[in-house]
């Protein structure tokens, strides 16, 4: 009897750390939907152009705007960082990774990192067709652009897929230093690769924080409707295999 109450009380107290779980997941994404929108008016409205424009300028020396502050291997590391965002290098990730998973016989895990980016791909594209908004021409661009500018693909893009990653391999590991190391690698990638953006001068940093707050926001859908399907999906199944 007193085993059947206890085991009825951790059952209880699991479904309640869910519960909580889900709503906090949901205040987090209604939330960075919001501020989302909030910054996209205000820059639609050239509120924040002057902001944006002192920033570029700068990171520009002041005799000469095309170099950027700092020692020169600052550029060459910024160049370096950005392409970590771009499309090569992730197509490169998510392919790798996919791959491994499909490896390992979780096929499943494997189709919802390859949906992540293909619909991080096509909301990113979305995105820029709506606003439409010229890239910066303050200062020269230190790296060749030709899409639309905001929000930061770059920073909306490896926001989803670093992230997502980061997540899944939370999951993976036992110990919570190893769970922290994880996600903090991740944000650590997204946010180099937007501050990339920015210094080079092919964005303006709204750009990249609002492709980092839908990169975020969509991320977190993803892993929101993976979590909630996961056992009709079979994701759960996999991973109760493969350990």
């Amino acid at each position: 009897m007193a085993t059947a109450t206890r085991s009825r009380r951790l059952r209880l107290r699991k479904l309640e750390q869910h519960e909580i779980e889900w709503l906090i997941t949901g205040v987090v994404i209604c939330l960075l939907l919001w501020g989302f929108f909030a910054l996209a008016s205000e820059v639609m409205d050239g509120d924040t152009k002057a902001l944006d424009t002192r920033i570029l300028v700068a990171l520009r020396k002041a005799d000469d705007p095309s170099r950027p502050i700092g020692p020169a291997w600052v550029e060459n590391v910024l160049l370096d960082l950005t392409a970590l965002g771009g499309p090569t290098v992730l197509t490169l990730v998510v392919g790798a990774v996919a791959g491994f998973l499909a490896l390992q016989t979780r096929y499943r895990t494997a189709l919802v990192v390859l949906l992540t980016a293909a619909s991080g791909e096509l909301a990113n594209t979305v995105m820029k067709n709506i606003f439409l908004r010229e890239r910066p021409d303050v200062v020269p661009h230190l790296r060749d652009v030709s899409s639309t500018s905001f929000p930061s693909g770059h920073a909306m893009e490896s926001a989803i897929i670093y992230l997502t990653l980061g997540a899944m391999l939370m999951r993976i590991a036992e110990r919570r230093a190893t769970k922290l190391y994880c996600i903090g690698m991740a944000v650590l990638v997204t946010l180099l690769v937007g501050i990339s953006r920015v210094y080079l001068g092919v964005h303006y940093p709204t750009d990249v924080i609002a492709g980092w707050m839908f990169g975020f926001f969509w991320a977190s859908i993803c892993w929101l409707i993976a979590r909630r399907f996961e056992r009709e999906t079979g994701v759960a199944a996999e991973r109760q295999k493969v350990s």
